[in-house]
């Protein structure tokens, strides 16, 4: 059996601060900007119901952030998917 690793201890300072050796997660973000493109387009259509009051309490713009939040989601998914792609060539 192989002795555990034990984590670099790096003293900064009066602290210190454990590292361990471990692998970094694939994250790549087009999970997390599906989810927040998605909610930003169920918050616009849960407002649609109530323009007319949104309207009238000159709150219109939380409808059209909605809108703003979603349109930019879908920039960031498309870049997020090119970028994802780039790096599954060069692997």
């Amino acid at each position: 059996m192989e002795p555990e690793q034990q984590p670099t201890r790096h003293e900064i300072g009066r602290r210190t601060y454990l590292v361990a050796d471990v692998e970094p997660l694939d994250v790549n973000g087009v999970r997390t900007l599906e989810v927040g493109t998605a909610l930003w387009l169920v918050a616009f259509v849960a407002l649609l119901p109530f323009y007319g009051s949104l309207s009238d309490d000159g709150r219109l713009w939380w409808l059209w952030t909605c809108l703003a939040g979603f349109g930019l989601g879908l920039f960031g998914l498309e870049y997020c998917r090119r970028r994802r792609a780039r790096g599954a060539q060069s692997a």
